[in-house]
């Protein structure tokens, strides 16, 4: 009884909220594959105005675009050999945080992206690449 109830529950809210769930998935799944990829123009899209950035001990607080030309250089230096998310947290809803391994020919990244839900956007505003 109480499964049923439980899955009576769950529709009604998916029908009352379908896209607040599909947005957090898509959204870290798109960042996910940005990273995967090396595309650090993909990635840009989900950087808040304002971004605190430390790649491989190059840190600062950087706007968008200058965030963006980091990456670019970074995933240059270091080509992307695979990206696999290994911890999330999603307690808050509006503040989640995650930690990847971003695997190059030159070792292993730790990189840790912690993002704000603003309104129905997802934007990453701390992002570190750490050798490790």
């Amino acid at each position: 009884m109480t499964s049923i109830v439980s899955l009576i529950v769950s529709i009604f809210l998916f029908i009352q909220f379908p896209e607040m769930e599909i947005e957090n998935v898509d959204s870290i799944e798109t960042i996910i594959s940005a990273i995967d990829s090396g595309s650090s123009s993909d990635l840009a899209k989900y950087f808040d105005s304002s971004i605190s950035l430390n790649v491989n001990g190059q840190q600062g607080d950087y706007s968008k675009n200058q965030a963006e030309v980091v990456l670019k250089d970074f995933f240059k230096r270091n080509p992307s050999m695979g990206f696999s998310l290994v911890f999330r947290s999603e307690n808050n809803p509006i503040l989640s945080s995650y930690i990847g391994d971003y695997q190059t020919g030159q070792g292993m990244f730790k990189v840790f992206i912690k993002v704000s839900q603003q309104a129905s956007e997802f934007k990453i505003y701390s992002l570190e690449f750490v050798k490790g």
